[in-house]
Order: C-alpha cells, then structure tokens, then sequence
C-alpha cells in the first residue's frame, strides 16, 4: 500500500525525525490559508512555500500537466509549471493551486495517462545547501533490509546507478539489528564530517527510521533529498512510504491513509475479494493459479512476442465463483485482445476451473478469443467439462503451445 507525501512525513514526524511544518489542502481555499501559517520561515529572507502536487508517482517536479499541453508549456516541468512549484505570494500559491487540483499531472513513472491530482501539500520554505539520498527496502535477495545513500540527492536514483555507480553506497541490517558504526560509515561515505555534528545527526535519524521501517512493517522508504541545511542540520524534504499489504492486519491503523482514488479500479475490486491483480499495458490477460506459475506465464507470453494485459493470481484455493469474478475483472479491460488460462491442479481441481470457465462465458459476454491449458488434479475431468459446454475456446497441452496460440489469437482479434 502506498501513502502521499504529507502522511509519510507525519509518521516521520511521530518518530521524532526533523521534517517542515506543511499542511493538506483539497481545495483552492485550504491552500491558500495554508500561506498565512507557513509563509515566513525565520531563515529565509523572504516569504516562502512550496506546493507539492499528491500523486502516487515520483519525478513530479519534473512533470507537466496536460491542461497545459495546448499552452507550449507540456514537457516544461521545473519550478514554474511542474508538479512541485515555490510561491512567494498568496495569489502565486492561488494560481499553482488552480492549476494543479483537478488537473491530470504526467511523469515518468505515470505514463502517458498521468494522474489527477485531488490534493495537495503546501510545506513552509526552507535554506538548503546540499541534497543527499536516503532510502531503506526490503532485499528478498540477501533476506534483510538494504539501507542505500548517495551523495547525488534530488536525482533519478537509478540514473545515477547507471552513471556514477560510485555516488551510491549500500549495507544491509543484520540479524542483530542495526549498529551505529554502519549509520556513521554512510554518514563519512557522504561526506557529513565536513558538517558540524552531521554525523552524529545522521546516525540518529537513520537509526529512528530503522526502528520506524520494523515497527510499522514498511516495505520501502525513500528519502529523496535529504537536505543539509546551512548550519549543519538535517531535514526530510520529500518522502515516499510503501507498505507490505500482507501486514496490514497489524497495522489497521494505516487503512484510514488508503486513497482509493489513487488506485486503479479494477486492482482494488479485485483485491476486495481476495485476488491478486495487477494491470499492465497489453492485450493477453492471464488468469493463473500460483505467482510463480503467473510470472513465467507472463514471461513465455513475452518471449512468444506478446504483451501480458495483467498479473492475475486466482490462489490455490479458487472455486467456480472465484473464477467468474476474475473473469468479471478481465473483460472490464478493454484492451484485452485474448484470455490466457495456465492452471496447475494442485490443492485446486481442474475440474472446478472448467466449472467456472463456463460459468463465466454463459453469464459473461467473453468476445475474445479463449485460450485454456489445464494439468494436474482432475485435468482429464475438466478438459471432458469444456469439451461438453461447447464453448468457442482453444485448448492447449504445454505452456508454450498456450502461450503461441494466445499471442496469434491477439494478432488476428
């Protein structure tokens, strides 16, 4: 599950970490009051702050708004017409408010579609001198947290990983926990010991954040930049927080943070009832029992020059209405061209996959061309099923030979 900007920071906040004073609007209005509180930062010669579209989507200062596509100004991004903009007026921060609420802002890691933007951030000014990088995640490679930094702060993290491998260093959390000796290696490998009391400062705020990463079963957080201020001091200026879905139960708290309309519609009706569903850009849906079966469906999908339309894991434990729902949820998208069923009977039975493949072609209107491969439990009985409904579908033996006569069915629909 992901959070905005403004309620990563406040959690932040409760563990003590230094973040800006800044506050939520959802209106023109409440932006503009926002002003009157934050706009003058003792350190700053002048009135300042900045607002900050919220979307689930970094590179938003780099971003622009389709409104603006017609104006000469897409593609632009920056301070002035991008999704992160400094105002040193009430009627600077009226007119970037204006702009942005109710207007679809474009990144990279939007796509083309971009988001709308239903709220915003207004967050108080503030002196910088340099940007560092600081994010913790989940290594499942090594098994462990991974705490990577760089001196190259406020970039493309992954670009400077390309580029300048160098500027990125990495450790990982142990079994017996963080020490301090690791905060203050990354502390010197940034340089912080050119900074008064940097590193002593750094070593905290990485090891409050370590505490907050375990406590609240975070699953990335992404400081991006971390600011050195003029004086030595440290400040989070942006966030990103992501958690692990399948701990929420311990965290029933966080549910309220949710914004639903962040989510595409169809992953969160599935997820409502229990499948695991994600929606890609191509037009070969797959319906897959087990994500390990479901990636290398998606992936002999792609090496046969098709484009998989979703990731749809329908479990081990699926009956016939489990089924006809997930069908339900992949003829909603329209640009699916073919339907790729892979099933392993294993704890789940062929046959009662075939059940609810004939359930959902005779209550669904299914217009695409069916491809179905069964193996395991009961495969012989569900192959007898779908030859006695009569339906129009493919079947297949192998995966591959599934795979084949999915992506020429797209071709040909």
């Amino acid at each position: 599950m992901n959070i905005h900007e403004y309620q990563a920071k406040e959690l932040l906040r409760e563990e003590g970490l230094p973040v800006l004073r800044g506050k939520p609007a959802f209106c023109v209005e409440e932006a503009v009051a926002a002003w009157e509180e934050l706009a003058a930062p003792e350190e700053l010669a002048a009135p300042l702050v900045v607002v900050k579209a919220q979307i689930h989507a970094g590179g938003r200062g780099a971003g622009y708004f389709k409104s603006d596509a017609g104006k000469g100004e897409a593609g632009k991004g920056g301070a002035g017409k991008g999704g992160v903009r400094l105002c040193r007026s009430q009627d600077e921060v009226r007119q970037a408010a204006e702009s942005m609420l109710g207007h679809v802002l474009v990144t990279k890691q939007t796509g083309k579609g971009g988001k709308l933007v239903s709220r915003l951030y207004i967050e108080e000014g503030a002196a910088i001198e340099r940007e560092l990088y600081l994010s913790l995640l989940v290594d499942r490679s090594k098994a462990s947290v991974a705490v990577i930094a760089s001196a190259s702060g406020g970039m493309d993290i992954e670009e400077v990983a390309l580029k300048t491998p160098e500027r990125i260093v990495q450790t990982h959390i142990g079994v017996d926990g963080f020490k301090a000796w690791q905060a203050r290696k990354i502390a010197f490998a940034l340089g912080l010991q050119k900074e008064k009391n940097s590193v002593k400062e750094f070593a905290r705020l990485l090891q409050k954040l370590v505490v907050l990463f375990r406590k609240r079963d975070v699953a990335l957080v992404e400081i991006n930049p971390l600011v050195v201020r003029p004086d030595g001091t440290l400040l989070v200026m942006d966030a990103k927080m992501t958690f692990d879905d399948n701990a929420l139960f311990r965290q029933q708290d966080l549910e309220s943070l949710r914004d639903e309309g962040e989510e595409e519609p169809s992953e969160r009706e599935a997820n409502a009832v229990g499948l695991s569903y994600i929606k890609l850009e191509g037009d070969i849906a797959c319906m897959v029992n087990g994500a390990g079966l479901a990636m290398a469906t998606m992936d002999i999908v792609q090496h046969f020059g098709g484009e998989p339309a979703n990731f749809l894991d329908v479990g081990g434990g699926a009956d016939k209405e489990r089924v006809e729902t997930a069908f339900g949820i992949i003829l909603k998208d329209k640009a699916v061209k073919a339907i790729l069923v892979n099933i392993f009977g294993g704890i789940m039975r062929c046959d009662v996959i075939a059940e609810g493949i004939v359930a959902a072609a005779q209550s669904l209107d299914v217009h695409v061309p069916l491809v179905v491969r069964l193996q395991g439990t009961n495969f012989e009985q569900g192959k007898e099923i779908l030859a006695r409904s009569q339906l129009n579908l493919t079947t297949a033996e192998t995966l591959s030979e599934a795979a084949q006569k999915a992506v020429a069915a797209a071709r040909q629909h």
